[in-house]
């Protein structure tokens, strides 16, 4: 399993910005870290868990933290309106930071995220590293990137106030990533829906030129049935 930290960071906002991102699998962990020079917050957010994403583009299941409601909810309960809107709001408004909120609904729709939002500055340490390298980057000062085992690591990864977590899966409760109707599987031209995860995953896994969808509703079902079927 899969578990990503990340944070963004703007000066003035906007103003020079930047993201940090930790990546940590089994055994491994690995942090990453950017920079734009005029930028705001939001689009740092993002940028962390796309870049998160990107490095990862094998993996399926995932657990991303992240101290941004924006991001949060806009990836598990705004993303898939826009998408069908034509990226507009229920305002009828351009959606904001379109280019990446688009990333987003393409690294995320075929995968299978926890999202947790955690408190800022609330003293978890894989939070506050993110934070480090996100000021770091918009600051333009030197920092060194770990890359490695994850034994070696320095930082703990643990997430252990209840107190901070539990408030997250309240929120979490209400806007699970994209509330799962079913899964549309096709192979070798055959298309069957799946109630479970587990069930797509044992006809996809390894199958080359195989193809998968979750869906949210029996309307999304029987539209990504229709793209398969084209």
């Amino acid at each position: 399993m899969i578990t990503i930290f990340t944070d963004g960071a703007a000066r003035g906002n906007p103003g020079p910005g930047g993201w940090g991102a930790i990546v940590a699998g089994d055994e491994t962990v690995t942090e990453l870290g950017g920079r734009e020079d005029y930028t705001t917050n939001n689009r740092m957010e993002l940028l962390a868990v796309i870049s998160a994403l990107e490095s990862i583009p094998h993996e399926h299941e995932m657990t991303i933290y992240t101290d941004s409601a924006y991001v949060l909810n806009g990836s598990t309960r705004w993303v898939v309106g826009w998408q069908k809107n034509n990226w507009k709001t229920s305002q009828k408004e351009d959606v904001a930071n379109r280019d990446l909120w688009e990333r987003i609904y393409k690294l995320t729709f075929h995968r299978i995220i926890d999202w947790k939002l955690l408190k800022g500055h609330a003293g978890h340490a894989p939070n506050e590293r993110c934070d480090v390298i996100a000021t770091s980057f918009a600051d333009k000062k030197s920092i060194v990137l770990y890359s490695g085992a994850k034994e070696r690591y320095g930082v703990s990864l643990s997430i252990t106030d209840k107190k901070e977590v539990g408030s997250a899966e309240r929120e979490w409760s209400k806007v699970r990533t994209r509330k799962t109707y079913s899964y549309v599987s096709e192979v070798g031209g055959v298309i069957q829906t799946h109630k479970t995860w587990e069930e797509c995953k044992a006809r996809v896994h390894g199958v080359s030129g195989a193809r998968f969808k979750k869906t949210v509703s029996p309307a999304d079902e029987e539209e990504i049935i229709r793209e398969f079927q084209k």
